[in-house]
């Protein structure tokens, strides 16, 4: 006997949802109230427009002129690293491009600030960068073991850690395996 399908205003889950499903609705109304079409842009710049840029600027606004082609993006810029930044301008447009899939902009606006930013430009968007595990007591008193016949004091430091890498290593495949 078949189930009857749920009432049309009601969703039916199964299991957990990913937390990027609740917020994509949230998160693509505040972007195209800036003029950001695509979300990616935002919550991609780092993969975008490479690392080094990204710590640089931050898109702020996306304006389109009124015949349709050609958007203006506006990034937010410090002061200091403006010129380079200009310099810049033809690859981020080409990448940016690359994100849209199409000649979405044609003109990028650079507005430049202090050091320590406007509010929108406080708002960090890359992912801090991991904190290295903690070892395994039992791996670090291997290595310290494997090392202590060795008399030179960075020679030892070295071998211990070469074991402690090598231990860990092997430890990760064999839970993977």
């Amino acid at each position: 006997m078949a189930k009857a399908p749920p009432p049309s205003g009601q969703r039916r889950f199964r299991g957990f949802e990913p937390a990027s499903n609740l917020l994509r609705d949230r998160i693509r109304s505040a972007g195209e109230s800036r003029g950001f079409a695509v979300t990616r842009l935002l919550t991609g710049w780092t993969e975008i427009v490479g690392e080094d840029l990204a710590r640089l600027t931050r898109p702020v606004k996306m304006s389109y002129p009124r015949d349709g082609f050609g958007a203006t993006l506006t990034l937010l810029v410090r002061s200091a690293h403006a010129p380079m930044v200009e310099m810049e301008k033809p690859r981020l447009i080409e990448r940016v491009n690359a994100c849209y899939g199409y000649a979405a902009i044609s003109r990028i606006a650079l507005t430049q600030t202090a050091p320590t930013g406007f509010a929108e430009g406080q708002a960090e968007f890359a992912s801090r960068p991991a904190a290295p595990p903690r070892p395994d007591p039992a791996t670090e008193a291997d290595a310290r073991r494997t090392a202590s016949g060795v008399a030179d004091d960075g020679l030892r430091a070295a071998l211990e850690n070469l074991t402690r890498n090598y231990l860990t290593r092997s430890a990760s495949t064999k839970k993977g395996s």
